[in-house]
């Protein structure tokens, strides 16, 4: 395989791989914060709980997510420095915000948060993990800016003389169409992944052959309601916030819309392949059950719209950028697109079961061997769903990695096969892909065991019995249990113990 093959597939396995750990830790940093938010207005024990518990395992991921975004920015030196040496001046600003701001901002007070209980006061300790989980949005939203960016370039200008691209407009990178169409996707799709992992192990703990203490099954049950409602409403906005981004799509990238739905040709209106039977080869010669008119309205708002197809666009873009082949891998960027919605929609259809099982304050069936299984095996879903959005998303821009502005500078634009480093050899490429593939290996082993252990021990684990009450809350909130180390340090210990391993 060449140097730009080898570099493409490292950069795709470490990207999802890391892609994995960020949509929890966004979400489930978010939602330890709500739990949290809870026991503080109402001295609820039970919040405290779920404070604890789901936190021990937001910083496992947490942990995780550090170790393996590390490797994401040296590849941009290394195997990349054509593109690094094209893109530096534009893409490398919200990289570095994200760096200095967000994530500073996220360690620094996850720290404070992981050895603030019984330290700080309640409402000040609450405020640190707000702040950690803000930092994680606002991570999000720096590196969001930056694919988008090129994804649809805009705010720099490009100098012939050094054959680069400069930044002229930060603020135009930062409020890119592009970028305010995804993040709301990112953030949605995050809570969702969030609230299917609260709710599939709560509901699991919940079901097993196993006595556990009152105030587990009272905890548990509250999370498992959360969950519901989070994931009901985290679905509709992952599809309204989708829709939105489908049809900027349809203006910005054509080509990926088109290879989307193996659309050869130009249609109006255009159906939308909802499945195909067969092979979606290169020339889309295989666009079984269609739904009519649905793919015009998705991307033009019209069900009477023009929607352009694989082989026009390929020929325009020969046309305006020279001889070559514009299309990216129809198989692909085909089946992601289904995979991402299919995976969401399980993901949502376990929510519905989940209710209907606890409607009317029904407590979880204990007899049931696939409900207990299915419980666990949803928790995938939404990771599935996060991952393959981001392969057809970077797929589908293919054979860019700067697609062309429609609207904007025709020379700011690069070609995935011009990005690489010419420094670099395949035997360098093969070594770094087989050494991070066993080293990823190793940690997900890692992660999974203690994801594991700290899952069966439940939230007991974390606060062996009910602390002893304080007194009446004040102005800074209920303060007995956070105030008490009775029961409180076998805990406040176990998190320092992660927070080591993160570093």
């Amino acid at each position: 395989m060449d140097v730009v093959s080898l570099s493409r597939w490292q950069f795709g396995i470490t990207t999802v791989y890391h892609f994995f750990m960020v949509p929890l830790t966004i979400g489930l940093g978010l939602t330890v914060a709500y739990f949290q938010t809870r026991w503080y207005r109402s001295g609820d024990e039970a919040y405290l709980r779920l404070t604890k518990f789901f936190g021990k395992l937001f910083l496992i991921n947490f942990a995780m997510g550090v170790v393996t975004g590390i490797v994401q920015e040296f590849q941009f030196g290394m195997n990349w420095a054509n593109y690094s040496r094209f893109v530096g001046d534009a893409f490398g600003a919200p990289l570095a915000m994200e760096a200095l701001v967000a994530f500073f901002l996220e360690s620094t007070f996850l720290g404070l948060w992981i050895f603030g209980w019984g330290r700080l006061s309640p409402k000040l300790h609450l405020a640190t993990i707000w702040a950690a989980a803000i930092g994680a949005t606002l991570s999000a939203y720096f590196i969001v800016a930056a694919n988008s960016w090129m994804q649809h370039p805009v705010g720099a200008i490009y100098n012939a003389e050094t054959g680069r691209a400069e930044m002229v407009d930060v603020w135009a990178v930062l409020t890119n169409s592009t970028t305010l169409a995804a993040y709301p996707h990112v953030i949605a799709g995050a809570l969702l992944t969030a609230a299917v992992f609260v709710g599939g192990i709560s509901a699991w703990l919940l079901m097993r052959d196993k006595p556990m203490p009152k105030a587990d099954s009272v905890a548990l049950h509250k999370a498992v309601r959360t969950s519901i409602y989070l994931t009901f409403a985290m679905g509709i906005a992952v599809a309204v916030s989708g829709d939105y981004q489908a049809k900027l799509m349809f203006q910005q990238q054509p080509m990926k819309m088109a290879a989307a739905e193996a659309l050869c040709d130009t249609e109006q209106p255009a159906g939308l392949s909802v499945f195909a039977v067969g092979d979606v080869s290169a020339e889309c010669d295989v666009r079984t059950i269609v739904i009519p008119d649905l793919l015009s309205f998705m991307a033009t708002g019209s069900f009477d719209g023009r929607v352009e197809g694989v082989k026009d666009i390929n020929a325009a873009y020969q046309e305006k950028f020279g001889p070559g082949d514009y299309r990216p891998n129809l198989v692909i960027t085909y089946w992601s697109f289904r995979a991402m919605i299919g995976f969401g929609a399980i993901a949502s259809f376990g929510a519905v079961v989940a209710w209907w099982k606890t409607r009317k304050g029904k407590e979880l069936p204990t007899d049931k061997k696939w409900l207990r299984v299915g419980s666990i095996a949803v928790i995938a879903t939404p990771f599935l769903a996060n991952a393959f959005g981001w392969i057809f998303t970077e797929m589908g821009r293919q054979p860019w990695v700067v697609a062309p502005n429609p609207d904007g500078i025709p020379e700011l634009r690069l070609m995935t096969a011009n990005a690489a480093s010419p420094a670099v050899s395949s035997a360098m490429v093969w070594t770094t892909v087989i050494g991070f593939t066993l080293l990823y290996g190793a940690l997900m082993v890692v992660e999974l065991f203690l994801l594991q252990r700290y899952v069966k021990a439940g939230p007991e684990a974390v606060m062996p019995h009910s602390p002893p009450p304080g007194p009446e809350p004040d102005d800074d909130g209920p303060r007995g249990a956070d105030d008490a180390d009775d029961g409180q340090t076998p805990a406040r210990d176990e998190e320092a113990d992660v927070l080591a391993f993160a570093y």
